[in-house]
């Protein structure tokens, strides 16, 4: 797409919308930018880009759509919007960062650079940082950009003026990205897996998958890397496509990627070849031995050298706020889990503890159904306090458990009470299963304040008892 000249709105102010706007004018676009809250982010960096007469803030109006060419949409904003749905019977058409992306890779004839796309609704963050080491330590020259951050087209520009571009893009890939994103072809990709999640924005389930599941439109045959333990996401199987899976139980084929139990140990294992034991990973819980399966079917997909891969995960140390030791003191081990948004993620973090749980859960719950939570509360919890705006609707969902489940105010009186709830040799899980904006200003701002809060009572235990950072 040839934008020279053409008008270009940008919708929304964030990072992925300054990059967009950067990206654009860089392409001599005429940008016009609208941002629906008052005092958007980064409004004195676009006033720099663009004159103030194309900056509007507050509540979209019609005029801000008028006389366009195209739209160029954040992640963060709905495709439902009714003026943008306007401009589309008009025949606008509407891109993302990751479609402009797509786009630039075709244009500037970089087809020797490898692409490999992650999403899923949990463990893509883990999953791409985990690749982008491992694609590094093979010796590649890898960018890991997307969801993750830097936005791609920051990384690209980077790139552009550096005039080297990189062996291995690793991008992670939201459903909000992917529903704007059509002409993306990566070498290998992945759905990680798929639970509820989004579903204030989406109009159910399907609708959900439908986007994740764009990830794998492109007419290339390129590799699919797929879950073979979720259903939803072996659906998506393309007929005539080069399949490998990953799962945890032993491999289907020769170049599936599972688990081998041998005696007291438990194998990674490419078919039948055994690759390194579980017990190797830094990283708790199976979960993370499924993200670790996923990221080795990416990598093999590209045919980078094993040796490599596996050396990089056993020195893979996992991401903040996912599963992460925060402190141990009265005989009580606290971790933070604040990236848990959705009740999937929340199941899998109960599920990789050994240990009895007090849970600390609630937030924004985006529309979820709480309902699965209850399983893995029934094995592994002995406790719940809950917080946030849907609280009640936990407790609801987790009626007929026969666990206790508490209220508390703020994440401070929640983790007083995870305290005095807990015995010995037990772990106080922070992992919400919802968002973090009815109460902070995202996730690790709730983070934060949950760590505070353990420092805070750390320094009200005997010092003699207390192990770890908060000391």
């Amino acid at each position: 797409m040839n934008l020279q000249d053409k008008t270009v709105l940008v919708l929304g102010m964030g990072e992925t919308g300054l990059s967009m706007i950067k990206w654009l004018t860089r392409q001599g676009a005429i940008v016009r930018v609208a941002d629906s809250r008052a005092v958007p982010p980064n409004l004195d960096a676009i006033q720099r880009v663009i004159p103030i007469s194309q900056i509007f803030t507050g509540k979209f109006v019609a005029k801000i759509f008028s006389r366009i060419d195209l739209i160029a949409v954040s992640p963060g904003i709905t495709l439902a919007e009714p003026l943008m749905q306007d401009a589309v019977k008009r025949g606008v058409s509407v891109v993302g960062d990751i479609e402009l992306f797509a786009q630039a890779i075709r244009r500037l004839g970089r087809s020797e650079s490898k692409i490999l796309g992650i999403t899923g609704s949990n463990g893509k963050t883990t999953v791409t940082a985990m690749v982008g080491a491992m694609a590094k330590k093979a010796g590649c020259d890898a960018e890991v950009a997307g969801n993750i951050g830097p936005a791609a087209l920051d990384a690209l520009m980077r790139r552009e003026d550096s005039g080297k571009f990189p062996q291995v893009w690793v991008l992670e890939l939201s459903s909000f990205q992917l529903e704007t994103t059509r002409s993306l072809s990566p070498d290998a990709a992945t759905v990680l897996n798929l639970c509820e999640d989004h579903l204030d924005r989406y109009v159910g389930m399907p609708d959900y998958v439908a986007a994740k599941k764009r990830i794998f439109l492109s007419e290339v045959n390129g590799t699919q890397v797929l879950n073979r333990d979720d259903p939803m996401v072996r659906a998506m199987a393309v007929p005539g496509r080069k399949q490998i899976t990953f799962g945890l139980g032993e491999p289907v084929s020769e170049n599936d990627f599972g688990l081998l139990h041998e005696g007291g140990d438990t194998w990674l294992v490419q078919g039948r070849t055994r690759l390194m034991r579980t017990s190797e990973l830094n990283l708790i819980g199976q979960h993370n031995v499924v993200n670790a399966l996923a990221a080795l079917g990416l990598c093999r997909a590209i045919e980078l050298p094993f040796g490599s891969l596996l050396q990089a995960l056993r020195e893979f140390k996992g991401l903040p706020h996912r599963v992460e030791k925060v402190a141990t003191f009265g005989g009580v081990t606290f971790y933070d889990d604040s990236k848990g948004t959705n009740v999937g993620a929340t199941v899998a973090a109960l599920n990789g503890m050994t240990q009895r749980v007090v849970l600390i859960a609630g937030g924004d719950g985006k529309g979820q159904d709480f309902t699965p939570l209850k399983h893995s509360v029934v094995e592994r919890v002995r406790a719940v306090v809950l917080i946030g705006r849907d609280a009640k609707k936990i407790e609801a969902a987790l009626a007929g458990c026969i666990i206790p489940v508490h209220q508390a105010k703020t994440m401070e009186e929640a983790v007083q009470k995870s305290f005095m709830l807990a015995e010995q040799g037990d772990v106080v899980l922070m992992s919400p299963a919802c968002a973090s904006l009815d109460m902070f200003r995202n996730y690790a701002h709730r983070a934060e304040v949950f760590v505070a809060a353990v420092r805070d009572l750390a320094a009200r235990i005997p010092a003699k008892i207390v192990q770890g950072p908060c000391q």
